[in-house]
């Protein structure tokens, strides 16, 4: 038989059996062919001598990114970037080395361990989700897939699957890369964390900063400790005091510190409790959860007492009054007290272990107490205004002086004044290059010198009103009866003879 021939009877075949199978998907019964599929993939366990081990990104409904998914995404790093045709890079700057490359979608690459070979290859299922979009979004799932003979059954899925883990894991951490997150609906987006800020840089006393510091590291080598007492291995911090004073300063520093990510939490963009609570089971250990400035991100605070208050006058208002109000509030986000307190302190707050939950506020008496009380906040943290050692800091920092003649001025004028460390900094920052030290620090004791004028005009004009107000008061209650009733007729229409206005006019 010719070649030409054989081809031609092969290519009959290839489309006679295709025909035939697109026969069977069209007019085939929907649980006969789930039959004949299960019956045949039986049959094909028979012949097919391999074992397929999937390994998912995403546990449950896509509750929790897995984290053998991630071991294996970083041991097959450098295997893949031997073998495979087609990469992803990624820049890794804190890390010896700054380019890390993985193996694409639908690639396969080849492992051997104890002289078995075995292969391991990269998919991803895509699920359209419902949307009247010209561009619908999309569900990415992506997915190894392990492949090895079932004679190597009990060697693979002992020691190889314990090796692959325990060197990814190692990879992490020696790839890592510390993140910034933020929220973008119910998932989190994220870009190199990159901030310099450091204990050694913040303008704050000593003994402050190392009471902080030791509570930080204290906390973070207390994994025996808290699964001893039955807690959840996780520390609340509450940073209060006047704008200006370090609050976002200090959460870097102490991310710095541990080597910790950073998830930063807007409660505005999150829809309700559920997606909140979706939104705390992704986050990961080793890291920082930040909500800054509470008391402006959800009207909190006052849902006790708007809910009291709707009791009590529920039956005066009109229904239709309160439609536009529900309007409103359903465009807002549905967070409520509650689901916020089972977000730091309830049982899924536990998913993960070694978390910071750090809030800021500029005003501490805005915040209802449930929400900050110990155990949920459990150290509370004052930044004030600038002191004077807080300024030996700031100059070091930016001025490179450890003393100074000028210091003396200065000390005496932050114990009379307050001004905040950002404003300090401000004036010791340098206008010219070169800096010239003196003129920072002149500028710095007029700025003072100023607030202080200002503090002294403020209080007087306030000492002022209080005084006047009774002098006020008094006025009003000399004026005479009559006076008061031919004022009080002129607001009712009527002029000083009784008659109205109309008739005072006719006689005019």
């Amino acid at each position: 038989m010719k070649a030409v021939d054989m081809f031609t009877q092969s290519g009959s075949v290839i489309a006679s059996v295709m025909f035939i199978w697109a026969m069977f998907k069209q007019y085939c019964p929907y649980q006969l062919q789930n039959y004949f599929e299960k019956h045949s993939k039986r049959v094909f366990t028979f012949v097919y001598p391999f074992i397929q081990i999937t390994f998912n990104e995403f546990t449950g409904d896509r509750f929790m990114r897995s984290e053998a998914y991630s071991a294996i995404e970083n041991y097959l790093g450098s295997s893949s970037s031997m073998q495979a045709k087609r990469l992803k890079a990624d820049v890794v700057k804190n890390s010896t080395q700054s380019l890390v490359l993985s193996m694409d979608d639908f690639e396969e690459v080849t492992d051997e361990f104890q002289g078995v070979k075995l292969r391991w290859a990269s998919g991803k299922h895509i699920a359209k989700t419902p949307s009247f979009s010209f561009y619908p979004a999309t569900d990415e799932r992506m997915y190894y897939t392990l492949t090895f003979h079932k004679r190597h059954r009990n060697l693979i899925l002992g020691t190889y699957l314990s090796h692959v883990l325990k060197e990814g894991d190692a990879i992490k951490v020696k790839n890592r890369q510390r993140k910034l997150y933020t929220n973008s609906g119910s998932y989190w987006r994220h870009v190199v964390f990159e901030h310099p800020a450091s204990f050694e840089s913040i303008a704050m006393e000593a003994d402050k900063k190392k009471e902080i510091m030791d509570d930080l590291i204290t906390f973070s080598q207390a994994e025996e400790f808290y699964a001893r007492i039955g807690r959840a291995w996780k520390r609340g911090y509450l940073l209060y005091g006047p704008p200006g004073t370090g609050k976002s300063t200090m959460i870097a520093a102490m991310a710095n510190l541990l080597n910790y990510d950073i998830y930063d939490l807007e409660l505005t963009s999150v829809k309700d409790n559920t997606e909140l609570r979706k939104l705390l089971i992704e986050t990961s250990s080793k890291s920082v959860i930040v909500i800054e400035d509470i008391d402006c991100s959800l009207d909190l605070t006052g849902q006790r007492k708007k809910k009291k208050e709707e009791q009590g006058r529920g039956d005066e208002k009109d229904p239709k009054l309160k439609l536009p109000k529900e309007e409103t509030d359903s465009k807002q986000s549905q967070v409520t007290l509650s689901g916020l307190l089972n977000f730091i302190d309830g049982l899924w707050s536990a998913c993960k272990g070694e978390r910071l939950v750090v809030f800021t506020t500029n005003f501490l008496e805005k915040l209802d107490p449930a929400l900050i009380r110990k155990g949920r906040m459990d150290k509370h943290i004052e930044l004030s205004y600038c002191s004077f050692e807080a300024f030996k800091v700031l100059a070091k920092n930016y001025l490179r002086l450890e003393t100074h003649h000028l210091y003396s001025k200065i000390q005496e004028l932050l114990g009379e004044t307050k001004m905040t460390p950002a404003e300090v900094a401000e004036h010791l920052m340098p206008k010219t290059l070169p800096g010239d030290n003196k003129v920072c620090l002149e500028g710095l004791i007029a700025g003072l010198e100023k607030a202080k004028e200002d503090a002294r005009l403020k209080a007087e004009e306030e000492a002022r009103e209080k005084d006047s107000s009774p002098e006020e008061k008094a006025k009003e209650k000399d004026s005479s009866p009559e006076e008061n009733a031919k004022e009080q007729g002129k607001e009712n229409g009527f002029c000083d003879n009784g008659n109205t206005e109309t008739n005072c006019k006719e006689k005019e």
